[in-house]
């Protein structure tokens, strides 16, 4: 079958009273012309597991048959206008979902099979909204939508609606121009965000809502949903190949694991503590694949800036072999964890602890009083971590200063955790340790880079280069160092002056 194309869509739907004509949008957004309506009949079939577990995330899957784009269409949210749709062609079994896309949702189904959950016709009118020279601007269609939804009992329904889709060349801005337009000639924004979700609307559980006074526990599940979601739409990236998807999955595993173990007083630590090491291994699989991509970026960015005369050889030749082994080695090891069954459970886990999270007695408290405590014991193993540094010297203090980052990082996770109970108050302690976070993560950088450096030298030597561009960027990754530490140093002093709240000091 032929490979999967993605594109973006940016569009509105809209309510129009029945018998009300279509709108005339010629002077709106740089429209000049709108064109007569083209019908088109379309056919469309959708899937989903029967507990609904895609349009619970807000994804839709479809096969159509008729219009320009008839195919399968699974498309992911990425904002509240923004779509990204994945195309395959028509082909094969009618009535069984192509494994590409299978896999594509596995994150999200959990393995769960695929089933047909409702049919949908429309006949659509769609008019063509042209600007200077005929540049396609937006399409303006006119849905007549009839629905059928299966399950123990079935459901029909009949309704209208209209939808401005933006031309992906067209700037996102213009969609608020066509929306002020649009309610001025009597639509409403319809308050669905899919054809399908009208129809099947109240058979999908609605996503908990935020107090103004929450619990502890509450606040803390409100942020494991977040990591827990984003980790899954970088699954979808990481399956695609999309660059800096593996990073983002990265990142949401240990932004999951982080919350975990600071946060173990509200969500059980005994409990989780599985679920924790499982996390930490998948963050084992993916460090190859992005450790490639971050060396080689940061080692042509340094090739760059090296004087011509000071670059022997066809280095950067050598840099693309050397690196492409590294990026397949490291993105076939980290396919390998995400198609596996370990992944998987480890996927069912992480979905049950965010439904059914096994909630302390501390939980129950108000946040503002119970989250102190965490946040306040991850400030204070930051500043254990610096207190360790103290008298060390090469090995020994990168090393320790490679502690004091991840416990940073953690310190800022937890910040952010809390960010809806106390705002203001962290914001600038945050953004100390932020900024130290970071600097320590360049230092990180160096000691990576002049170990990749050593490989390279070896290798290069092997092959028959001339490698002594590779130790002159060794000696300036030692310098630049030195120069980081004594940054940090001073970010250290910023933290501990910065303005913070009396219960974090």
């Amino acid at each position: 079958m032929a490979a999967p194309t993605s594109v973006t869509e940016r569009e509105r739907k809209y309510e129009i009273v029945a018998g009300s004509g279509v709108p005339r949008l010629v002077g709106v957004a740089g429209v000049e012309t709108q064109d007569a309506p083209v019908e088109q009949i379309l056919d469309a079939s959708y899937y989903d597991t029967r507990t609904f577990r895609l349009a619970r995330s807000g994804i839709t899957l479809r096969r159509r048959v008729g219009g320009h784009d008839a195919g399968w269409h699974l498309k992911l949210p990425v904002s509240a206008d923004e779509r990204q749709e994945i195309q395959l062609p028509l082909g094969g079994d009618s009535h069984k979902v192509p494994g590409q896309l299978r896999r594509l949702v596995r994150a999200y189904t959990l393995g769960e099979k695929l089933v047909p959950i409702a049919h949908l016709r429309t006949d659509r009118f769609a008019h063509r909204l042209a600007g200077a020279g005929g540049r396609t601007i937006a399409t303006l269609t006119d849905d007549h939508v009839t629905g059928e939804a299966g399950g123990e009992t079935a459901r029909l329904d009949e309704w209208r609606e209209l939808e401005l889709e933006l031309d992906p060349g067209t700037e996102p801005g213009r969609l608020a121009e066509f929306d002020r337009a649009l309610a001025e000639a009597g639509a409403s924004a319809s308050p669905w965000p899919s054809k399908l979700r009208r129809l099947i609307g109240d058979r999908v559980p609605a996503p908990p809502r935020r107090r103004k006074k929450p619990k502890a526990g509450e606040v803390v599940l409100a942020s494991l949903r977040d990591h827990y979601a984003r980790l899954r739409r970088a699954d979808v990236g990481v399956r695609l190949d999309v660059e800096d998807s593996v990073h983002q999955l990265r990142v949401a595993t240990r932004k999951l694991r982080s919350a975990l173990r600071t946060f173990g007083s509200i969500v059980d630590k005994e409990g989780t503590a599985p679920l924790a090491a499982e996390l930490k291994w998948l963050g084992q699989q993916l460090s190859p694949a992005r450790d490639a991509e971050v060396s080689e970026e940061r080692l042509r960015e340094q090739l760059d800036d090296v004087p011509s005369e000071l670059v022997f050889g066809p280095l950067r030749q050598f840099l693309t072999r050397y690196f492409a082994r590294e990026a397949e080695e490291g993105r076939t090891r980290a396919m390998a964890a995400l198609t596996g069954k370990r992944y998987l459970n480890l996927l069912r886990a992480l979905d049950a602890l965010v439904e059914e999270p096994p909630l302390t007695a501390q939980a129950r408290k108000p946040a503002k009083a119970a989250l102190r405590k965490p946040v306040r014991k991850a400030a204070r193993k930051l500043r254990a971590a610096e207190a360790a540094t103290d008298g060390l010297a090469g090995h020994e203090l990168e090393t320790a200063l490679h502690e004091v980052r991840k416990k940073a990082k953690r310190a800022r996770y937890a910040a952010d955790t809390v960010k809806p109970v106390y705002g203001k108050k962290l914001r600038e302690w945050r953004k100390n340790v932020k900024a130290l976070q970071g600097t320590l993560g360049e230092h990180q950088d160096t000691v990576v880079g002049r170990d990749v450096l050593h490989h390279l030298t070896i290798a290069g030597h092997g092959e028959g280069q001339n490698t002594f561009t590779f130790g002159m960027l060794y000696a300036q990754d030692a310098g630049r160092a030195e120069k980081l530490r004594g940054e940090f140093a001073r970010e250290w002093r910023r933290l501990g002056k910065g303005g913070r709240p009396g219960w974090l000091r």
